[in-house]
Formats: C-alpha cells, sequence, structure tokens
C-alpha cells in the first residue's frame, strides 16, 4: 500500500546544503521523491516535494525526526496528506497576541502602567504552559487597576499588523474562507482588528471600567485554550465546514486546543513547549508563509492580492 504525501520546506535560503540534505534524510527513510515544485525564490524561500512509500509513515513522528537535521539549517518542514482538502480550506481562526499581531497587549498596557517587567515575566509562562491561564490573566487584570480608559486607545494605535497577516487574510477572503479571531485578549481590541480586517467573528474578553478607569477585573467566561477549541467547533458547525478544512494558527499554550482540533493547525513563532506539542510550525516572519501550505505559489498569491 502506497502513502502519499505532501513536504513543504521553507526556509530564508534553502541552498544546496539545505535541498541535499533533505534529499538524505528521504533516502534514509526509504522515501521517493515523485515531484519538487518551486513556490517561491524569496525571503522564505519554499519548495513543496511531492513523495510516495511503500512504508506507511507516522507523519508527526516524521516531522520530528526529519526538523532534528534541518532546523539548525533554518528550514520549516510541514508534512500534511496529499488530499484534496489539504487545499481546499473554508475557514481560518487566529490568535491575536504575538500571531495576527506582533505584540501582546497586556504587556503593552503593563507598560503604560510602569510595571511591564512584571506583567510580561507572566505572560511569558503562561503562554509556555506554565501557568493557567484563566488564573494568570486575571492576575495581570488585576495589576491593572486604575489604568485610564484612554491608555487603551494609546496602545492600539501603535499595534503593528504580523508581516503578510493583512494579505493572508485577503487572498483567503476571495477564495471565500470564513474567517474568526479567537483571543484571550480584550474585545477593545479584538473588535477594531475585526472592522478593520473585515473578519466575520471575534471573541474576547470584556475589561471593566468605571468611572474612566479600570476596575482589574474582566467580565463574562475567559476566552482560554478550552475556550478556543469550543468556539472552532461552534462557528465549523455554524458554518457547514468540516473540521479537516479549518486553519488554525496560533503561538501560546492556551492556542494548543483548537491547533490540534484544525485540519491544518499551525505554531506560528510558537513558545518552545508549543512547538514542541503542535504538529506544524513555522518558524519564518511571515504569515503570508500559510498560503504556501495549500500549494499556493508566490506567483498565485501576487494575481489572487491584485
Amino acid at each position: 500500500m502506497l502513502q502519499n504525501f505532501v513536504m513543504t520546506c521553507l526556509g530564508p535560503s534553502l541552498n544546496p546544503r539545505g535541498l541535499r540534505k533533505i534529499k538524505q534524510l528521504l533516502a534514509a527513510e526509504h522515501i521517493n521523491r515523485l515531484k519538487i515544485k518551486t513556490l517561491s525564490t524569496e525571503n522564505p524561500e519554499c519548495i513543496e516535494i511531492a513523495v510516495t512509500s511503500n512504508t506507511i509513515f507516522d507523519l508527526d513522528a516524521l516531522t520530528k525526526k526529519l526538523l532534528r537535521h534541518t532546523t539548525p539549517l533554518g528550514i520549516d518542514i510541514i508534512i500534511q496528506e496529499d488530499t484534496p482538502k489539504r487545499r481546499d480550506k473554508r475557514l481560518i481562526v487566529m490568535d491575536m497576541d504575538s500571531t495576527l499581531i506582533q505584540v501582546e497587549v497586556i504587556d503593552e498596557l503593563a507598560k503604560e502602567a510602569n510595571i511591564g517587567d512584571k506583567v510580561s515575566s507572566i505572560t511569558r509562562r503562561a503562554m509556555n504552559g506554565e501557568l493557567s491561564f484563566k488564573a494568570s490573566l486575571r492576575e495581570r487584570v488585576g495589576l491593572l487597576k486604575k489604568l485610564p480608559v484612554e491608555v487603551l486607545e494609546t496602545v492600539y494605535n501603535r499595534i503593528p499588523f504580523t508581516l503578510g497577516a493583512e494579505q493572508l487574510l485577503s487572498v483567503l477572503q476571495k477564495l471565500g474562507c470564513k474567517t474568526a479571531l479567537l483571543s484571550g485578549g480584550f474585545d477593545y481590541f479584538t473588535s477594531r482588528v475585526k472592522t478593520t480586517l473585515q473578519l466575520d467573528y471575534a471573541y474576547s474578553n470584556p475589561l471593566v471600567v468605571k468611572d474612566g478607569l479600570l476596575t482589574g477585573e474582566v467580565i463574562g467566561e475567559i476566552v482560554d485554550g478550552e475556550k478556543k477549541a469550543a468556539l472552532t467547533q461552534e462557528i465549523a458547525k455554524k458554518e457547514n465546514i468540516s473540521l479537516d478544512q479549518v486553519i488554525a494558527i496560533g503561538d501560546g499554550a492556551n492556542d494548543l486546543p483548537m491547533i490540534h482540533l484544525a485540519g491544518l493547525g499551525i505554531a506560528f513563532n510558537a513558545k518552545p513547549a508549543v512547538r514542541s506539542a503542535a504538529r506544524h510550525c513555522i518558524n519564518q516572519k511571515s504569515l503570508l508563509t500559510v498560503l504556501y501550505l495549500l500549494g499556493f505559489s508566490k506567483d498565485d498569491i501576487e494575481k489572487l492580492s491584485s
């Protein structure tokens, strides 16, 4: 019985040394290369290798085995079953902080309150899965008590989107893909991002404000990892989309439940514990690389973006 799958290789420079290493690794596993296709010659470069094998592999284990050799070369490898649904994605769910945007909003708010180091230390531990997300969020928000509400606008105005984020979402929207932002952050920010990027859904946590000041509380059910997974299922069911047609992208431990649930779950520039737990990892700067995993070339993306 043959097993067919696709390897997407990403790196700032897929030089002869890197390609030679990949070919050696495949040969050692008795995997035959059917076709090599160049998807991008820019930074990051990307090639797609269609492969077949008489041996049935555990693709997760194979990926980790290959990455032990290619990660030091700056090369990401993502292996997927070669099926029509690899490209046919109809819903993307994304984390906001350090994924869709380049910063952690709560850390930026803490800087305004002159407690940046204290809060960012808690954030790092929570995102790496060392602390309960719910408890750590309440602790961090509590430290923001009496912060003037005007600071939220100040922070929002300096938030940078991640490279390629707007183009990724625009292309997927043109292809008919539904878009959702599932954030453990705050609705003041997600509602604005939703409007700016014309997203279909946005879920996050409301901050309590009284007399123009933050009270140090959030209300309602906190959007943690389990809630993100539940919302992913809820949106997919509402839109009549199967979970194998879902893309989920995040960087923190609280994103792992939705990453594991999705047909294409991606840890994007993630914390160490998240990288080791996720099936697929991208460690490049641009979110546009996600489209390469669907088989789109740089030329395809430019045409869809025009």
